[in-house]
């Protein structure tokens, strides 16, 4: 150590230096040491006495610092250069330290105390080199560790935000704000926090990493526990207080009563429906608002906006009635109808069966879209429920007042295909006026299966009125009426036992078809498809056919090929069988003969017998 080395070095000597005592102890330390002369000293001339050389050791160790490599020291500033700033911490030289460690305190001046560190005692020249930025790291961290276990309030400098928070300056470490813990409530703007000193509470510390997160908003929530606890005692249903708007979403507000949290839901905002919260209040806006409801501990408070003021209802004119035309604005579409505010907070319904007098029922959106004004004639109201309900088709005349007139039975008219099931197609006639084809009723010839495949959605169709029900609202309509059945003219034409040449179209179950025409189909029996040689038609085969059935009713035709050379095999076995008849008779009178003469002889050969 310095004062060992210099103890050493005196004690050498002493033998050698004289120094007067009256004089000695009129000299006080400091002037001792600066009338010393160290050459005589070191060459033996001087003598120094024990009791001064004790005091010479005690000037050492309360005047010089033992400048041992990574010490933190005290220094003071002794002189400042545009660049640099001369330290002394009572050692053989001062030190120098750029100024750009002390960039944090630009007020720096001469005189001021400061911690330095002690990186060399002498370097190559010499010189003490010293760091104030590593010795304030050093004690940083021992201030930032007693801060982080007695839970102290440490004072920091916000420098810069960051992804996910802010970079705060404490005693000199760079520590992280994270953005959750700036404030009990969502930052909007980060960068109003740069460049502001804030008070902070060190929350963690990685010794591994070096790394510091610290929190503002840990130092307000003991406060606001406080106000919570306070406000949350004295909350009632219906007691009006006056909060913040904290945030907005789809579906709420949540409003800061001061350190608790309530949420006006949507439909609490306004009397009036709306699509978001924010088309009636703003972030930061301050508003009154009543407390609906809580839990039992008071955590989930609901809050209303609108419940401040009268319901619009109960404000609605009683000059309103059933019966009368109002005006609205579309507000909301269904499928099953529109809803119209007729005044702010007044909706009534439009179902859509309310807007056309079609029976055939369509989607509200085929009549109005949102925010269209519209006019409808209030149908029901009902102000205890605060209902109402509208129509649009009472504006116009009901088209079943005048039907028997317009479509009596038996007149003709077109329509337009608009749907059509299993059993029929849905025609309308005009807007409110739909009659019914039911499929047996669209063709004289066909066999329709379905109606798909005789029309589609949008074709006009010539129709007849076939019944009409004014009470029931029902029409009944055919289209094959419309021309001339073709049937009756066939049912000469196709007369059973007439024969018609034709080629088999399709062979099906139990039989074949053929096509007599565009509108006669014929059906032929297996068993009337034998030929002649006792083989059976093919498709594609043309030979004749005899008609054996044909009913116009049923619209039925079955045919015969093998009647035809059976009738001619039946008519050449009746002529055999009279043939083989007559045969049989001539022979017969052949034989009677024959017997009458063969009697005749025996008797006569008995006659001659006896005579002789």
């Amino acid at each position: 150590m310095a004062e060992e080395k210099a103890k050493v070095e005196v004690e050498e000597t002493t033998a050698t230096v004289e120094v007067k005592e009256e004089v000695q102890t009129q000299q006080d330390p400091q002037e001792f040491l600066d009338n010393f002369d160290w050459d005589k000293y070191e060459e033996g001339i001087e003598k120094v006495e024990d009791s001064k050389l004790n005091e010479f050791e005690k000037l050492v160790e309360e005047n010089f610092v033992d400048t041992a490599d990574e010490e933190v020291v005290q220094g003071s500033v002794v002189h400042m250069t545009d660049r640099e700033a001369i330290i002394d911490i009572n050692a053989k030289s001062e030190g120098v330290i750029s100024l750009n460690e002390f960039r944090y305190n630009p007020d720096l001046k001469v005189g001021d105390k400061v911690e330095v560190l002690i990186d060399i005692r002498e370097d190559k020249t010499g010189q003490l080199v010293l760091s104030h930025r590593k010795a304030r790291t050093i004690m940083a961290w021992d201030r930032v560790n007693a801060a982080h276990d007695k839970e102290e309030i440490v004072t920091g400098f916000v420098k810069c935000r960051t992804k996910g928070g802010m970079i705060v300056d404490v005693f000199g470490i760079e520590a992280f704000l994270p953005g959750s813990q700036i404030d009990v409530k969502p930052i909007r703007d980060y960068d109003q926090y740069v460049g502001k000193t804030m008070e902070f509470k060190v929350v963690k510390i990685n010794h591994e990493f070096k790394n510091v997160v610290v929190s503002h908003k840990a130092l307000i929530e003991a406060d606001i526990e406080e106000q919570k606890k306070e406000i949350i005692g004295q909350l009632e249903k219906g007691q009006v207080l006056e909060g913040v708007v904290k945030n907005v979403t789809s579906y709420g507000v949540f409003i800061d009563l001061g350190g608790v949290d309530g949420l006006i839901h949507i439909t609490d905002l306004s009397w009036s429906r709306i699509n978001h919260p924010n088309e009636v209040v703003e972030l930061d806006q301050k508003l009154n608002v009543v407390i609906l409801d809580f839990d039992d501990n008071k955590s989930r408070i609901q809050l209303g906006l609108k419940q401040l003021e009268k319901h619009p209802w109960d404000a609605l004119g009683d000059e309103i009635k059933i019966g009368d035309k109002v005006k609205g604005k579309v507000v909301v579409i269904a499928d099953y109808g529109a809803f119209i505010e007729v005044a702010e907070g007044v909706e009534g319904l439009i179902h859509v069966s309310e807007m056309s007098w079609s029976t055939h029922l369509r989607s509200a959106q085929d009549f109005v879209k949102v925010g269209d004004e519209v006019e409808a004639v209030v149908l029901t109201l009902d102000r205890e429920d605060r209902k109402m309900s509208l129509g649009i088709k009472q504006l116009t005349p009901d088209p079943w007042t005048d039907i028997t007139s317009k479509y009596p039975v038996g007149s003709k008219h077109k329509g337009i295909v608009r749907n059509f099931t299993n059993f029929g197609v849905f025609v309308e006639m005009e807007e409110g006026i739909d009659g019914l084809i039911y499929i047996s009723d669209l063709s004289w010839t066909k066999k329709i299966k379905h109606p798909s495949e005789f029309v589609t959605v949008g074709d006009t169709l010539e129709v007849e009125v076939l019944e009409l029900d004014v009470e029931g609202r029902k029409l009944s309509l055919g289209h094959k009426q419309t021309t001339e059945n073709p049937w009756d003219k066939y049912a000469d034409e196709f007369a059973e036992g007439t024969i018609h040449k034709a080629a088999i179209a399709e062979v099906v179950d139990k039989g074949a078809t053929i096509n007599f025409n565009e509108d006669i189909v014929g059906f032929v029996p297996s068993r009337h498809m034998e030929k002649e040689d006792g083989k059976k038609l093919g498709k594609g085969e043309e030979v004749d056919f005899k008609i054996i059935e044909f009913n116009k009713d049923f619209k039925r035709v079955v045919a015969s090929h093998t009647a035809i050379f059976r009738e001619q095999e039946e008519r050449n076995i009746s002529a055999a069988r009279r043939k083989a008849a007559a045969s049989a008779e001539e022979t017969k009178t052949t034989f009677g003969d024959a017997n009458a003469q063969l009697q005749a002889l025996k008797d006569k050969m008995e006659a001659d017998s006896k005579k002789k």
